[in-house]
């Protein structure tokens, strides 16, 4: 019996999926296993940014080791369609202000484009009763950049 395979992406194919999506899952090397949380991120085309609060493991584990391989998929509910992509590289924290106040502030756009819950903005820091402006307005968040990918598998359905 032969063995099928499931069809890599192409470059076209996973800018797209990163572009359109805006969950993902980085994973850091932990101290006996690797520690996988979620992060919402933004896309400009070039480089992913990730939001992150300024407490937890994830903080631990990028200050030890900053390399981190970053996933996004999509998939319907009967996973009939699926499409996943996985990054390989560094992050760095963004620490120019103009460029941390513009990344904030589309942040804020995604979030009001996508219609997310009010209920995002504890994940962020916030309590669900701060208007989403104060994401743009307040540094209560960390924003990190990949940068320095060095592969990148993309793989999807057959059709």
């Amino acid at each position: 019996m032969e063995i099928v395979k499931i069809p890599n992406m192409k470059k076209v194919e996973y800018d797209r999926l990163i572009s359109e999506e805006y969950v993902s899952r980085i994973v850091f090397k932990g101290e006996k296993y690797p520690y996988v949380a979620p992060f919402l991120y933004i896309f400009d085309g070039n480089y992913m940014y990730f939001f992150s609060t300024k407490y937890g493991k994830k903080i631990e584990y990028f200050k030890q080791n900053p390399y981190v391989s970053v996933e996004v998929e999509k998939f319907s509910r009967d996973l009939s369609n699926y499409a996943f992509v996985t990054l390989s590289g560094r992050l760095v924290e963004v620490k120019d202000s103009g460029e941390k106040k513009a990344i904030r502030d589309n942040f804020v756009r995604m979030i009001e484009d996508k219609k997310l819950s009010k209920n995002i903005m504890v994940a962020l820091g916030h309590s669900p009763d701060d208007p989403i402006e104060t994401i743009g307005s307040e540094e209560r968040n960390l924003i990190w950049k990949l940068v320095d990918v060095k592969k990148i598998t993309g793989f999807k359905d057959g059709t």
